[in-house]
């Protein structure tokens, strides 16, 4: 588009408009003088261009990171100046007029194109406009945009139909902390931002919607982390009449379509994705989102201590990982104890097998020819190998689920070629909250439970498995889903088993419990995250690093000061009062 300001972006200037006069406009990228030339890089979002005069004056107060339109015509670089690194290498702009549009100040808060090596993010993200003009930053906020733009044609092209559903809506127990929003209007009342449109989804299926989809931001108030913020966008899905295996079809062609067109050549999983029970998953990678580039496996082996007399093995759960070949120094092994030590491990076992199959290890004392032949067996133990053992009572799977990824990264053994999905299902309906001593929905409060209401009337509640999965890439919970739970008395029966009573339903959840009295179709959906997808596909360790205008890692916006203070008026309006 030609306006007053430019004639073409700088990357669109090619040896074809050579003689051509125009106008380009951008930021001064940089500034040098050689002899009586000064060079200037001018840039726009497509990349830069190389300006030249003779005439230094025209550049007189203007900064680097100041925004000029500039006229000139265009000139073919000679062959020992082209610059293959550059798209507009071959041709250079001979500047004869420059306006200043926007001055920048002589000092920047950090150099631009090293923000990342150099700035630390707080700095960083209080200045994220100019952050922003980083090309690697930039580039993941346009990458953001190309990839909804491709969820949104796919999913179209999938029969669903985009709906927005409210950003203000009430609170309800989901199982993480609501945003609140005071009512003016309604003294002691509040309105919620949405943990996720699970409710309104339901209702659009309730509505006769037969596929709805959206973009849908989100919002909890819990502790930031390098892969949680306190707002975030995901793709949300439902679909009336269908199974977990109908969600599973399209949950995989989304991810396979996305992580092939946009991973950069890296091997995706084919379809079907592997599945994996939670209790499989818990057992063998010590978590219900495993990375499953790492090849090793964890191992319970409490039955072949049964009858020990080694007091840390005693009444307790036992499992190893079995490494091969591994040859490492002392200093190693001890940095490795002090590791489960850190994450709360007693201590950390492991045993080396020599070349004739006895055993090295301060545990071989304690041991018995038949604990030490089971264990032969097996894990079928060959000479170099060595295992890895941690018991603990209660947290035994999170401790070897810590400790595989931590050798996993410390002998890479980790693909990083490679995304590698896997479904985890069967997650079970409740879980034991030990602070509270009570039974709390372990996954998602709105799930059917496997086998119905006969299951809740009559399993053991450690017993009850519901219809819910996830999707896991690469050690990354990538989306959440279930089939929902669309029967009042079921309904019922399952918030009671968690300490809610049929009052407490109709209350908190009035709008589902009214309108599963007419007619709810059986329906089910997911919810993929766009901010984890994306920062997988960049590469990125961080969720901030592709989101436009995060806060940082303590929830704080440096960027606008918020959280503010409000006015003692509009306190009064919401009827709040601070207290100490």
């Amino acid at each position: 588009m030609k306006n007053i300001y430019r004639d073409y972006m700088c990357t669109e200037v090619s040896e074809n408009n050579a003689g051509e006069t125009v106008k380009l406009c951008g930021w001064v990228n940089s500034i040098r003088k050689l002899g009586g030339l000064t060079f200037v890089t001018l840039r726009d979002e497509g990349g830069i261009v190389q300006l030249i005069t003779e005439d230094a004056s025209l550049f007189d107060g203007i900064n680097r990171e100041s925004t000029v339109s500039i006229e000139g015509v265009v000139k073919l670089r000679t062959p020992d100046m082209i610059n293959e690194n550059m798209k507009t290498g071959k041709i250079e702009v001979e500047v004869s007029k420059v306006t200043l549009l926007g001055a920048c100040e002589s000092t920047l808060p950090f150099e631009i194109s090293r923000s990342r090596e150099e700035s630390s993010e707080e700095t960083r993200l209080k200045y994220r406009y100019l952050d922003l003009r980083n090309p690697v930053v930039h580039n993941n906020i346009v990458f953001r945009s190309k990839v909804i733009d491709y969820i949104r044609s796919l999913m179209k092209e999938e029969g669903f139909t985009e709906i927005s559903t409210p950003i203000i809506s009430t609170s309800s127990p989901e199982g993480a902390r609501d945003f609140i929003i005071p009512s003016r209007k309604y003294k002691g009342k509040f309105y919620a931002l949405p943990q996720a449109p699970q409710i309104y989804k339901q209702l659009l299926m309730v509505s006769g919607f037969n596929k709805y989809f959206q973009i849908a931001p989100c919002f909890r108030d819990e502790d930031c982390r390098a892969d949680r913020t306190l707002e975030f966008y995901q793709l949300d899905f439902e679909m009336s009449f269908v199974t977990e295996e109908d969600v599973y079809e399209v949950g995989q062609k989304v991810f396979y379509n996305i992580f092939t067109k946009f991973g950069g050549g890296k091997e995706v999983s084919p379809i079907p994705f592997r599945r994996i029970k939670y209790k499989d998953a818990m057992l063998k990678y010590g978590s219900d989102k495993p990375d499953l580039r790492n090849p090793l496996i964890i191992e319970d082996i409490t039955d072949i201590f049964r009858n020990t007399t080694f007091g840390p093995f005693t009444d307790t759960t036992i499992r190893c990982i079995k490494v091969e070949n591994l040859d490492k120094a002392n200093s190693w092994f001890k940095s490795m104890e002090d590791y489960a030590k850190e994450i709360g491990a007693a201590g950390l076992a492991y045993i080396k097998v020599n070349e004739d199959l006895t055993f090295k290890s301060s545990l071989d004392k304690f041991l018995s020819d038949e604990e030490r032949n089971e264990l032969k067996s097996k894990l079928s133990l060959k000479a170099g190998d060595t295992l890895f053992i941690i018991s603990d009572k209660k947290k035994c799977a999170k401790l070897m689920g810590l400790l595989r990824t931590k050798l996993g990264e410390e002998l890479d053994l980790i693909d990083k070629n490679r995304y590698e999905f896997c479904i985890i299902n069967d997650f079970p309906m409740y879980e034991y909250n030990e602070e509270e001593d009570k039974w709390d929905f372990g996954h998602n409060p709105f799930s059917m439970p496997q086998g119905g209401i006969d299951a809740l009337n009559n399993k053991n509640i450690e017993d009850i498995e519901a219809y819910q999965y996830d999707f896991v890439c690469n050690g990354f919970e990538m989306a959440s889903g279930a089939v929902r739970n669309h029967e009042i008395d079921t309904m019922v029966k399952a918030f009671e088993l968690a300490g809610y009573d049929e009052e407490v339903v109709k209350n908190k959840f009035r709008s589902l419990y009214t309108a599963f009295k007419y007619g709810a179709p059986p329906h089910a959906g997911m919810a993929p995250g766009i901010d984890r997808m994306i920062m997988l596909l960049t590469g990125e360790e961080n969720l901030r690093e592709v989101q436009v205008f995060p806060p940082n890692v303590s929830g704080v916006d440096v960027l606008m000061g918020g959280p503010t203070e409000v006015t003692e008026q509009q306190l009064r309006e919401t009827h709040l009062k601070i207290r100490d």
